[in-house]
């Protein structure tokens, strides 16, 4: 079984081949394994409220919107309440709907002098199917990773 030792360093690869600006890039059974066994790692979920109460919540993640619903506009203070809800001095995994918001938030930390910002890649519903509907092969969810609706 792989050690969290090279799970990250395997993320830090990755991230670097991708040409990212933070740290690493987990998939998202990485991600999980991760924070299993790593008392240190914080999870950030960067959906919207919108989304974290139709689509699911992942218990024990920390809750901070890059964007806002509707219009899913920049939320001005995401850095500031990063800043108060997250050590960052510690990992920090961040994930989104797809990957992308989550990539952001990632680069935003990074420059903020957070030391260890990680992406899940894939997120949490992951990548449109044929038809344009996520939810379906890849992501946290589909990795049959604990989540629940409230």
């Amino acid at each position: 079984m792989e050690t969290i030792e090279s799970i990250l360093e395997t993320a830090r690869q990755r991230a670097k081949e991708m040409g990212l600006p933070y740290k690493g890039a987990l998939l998202p059974i990485e991600a999980y394994r991760v924070l299993q066994e790593s008392a240190q790692a914080q999870l950030v979920d960067v959906r919207s409220r919108a989304e974290l109460d139709w689509v699911g919540r992942i218990p024990g993640a920390t809750e901070i919107e890059l964007r806002t619903y509707p219009g899913m506009q920049p939320n001005p203070d995401f850095l500031g309440q990063l800043i108060q809800q997250v050590d960052k001095e510690l990992p920090v995994l961040f994930i989104c709907r797809s990957g992308a918001r989550s990539s952001q938030a990632a680069a935003i930390a990074t420059e903020a002098d957070f030391s260890a910002c990680y992406n899940i890649l894939e997120g949490f519903e992951g990548d449109k199917d044929e038809r344009g509907h996520r939810g379906g092969a890849s992501g946290w969810k589909a990795a049959g990773l604990p989540w629940d609706q409230s």
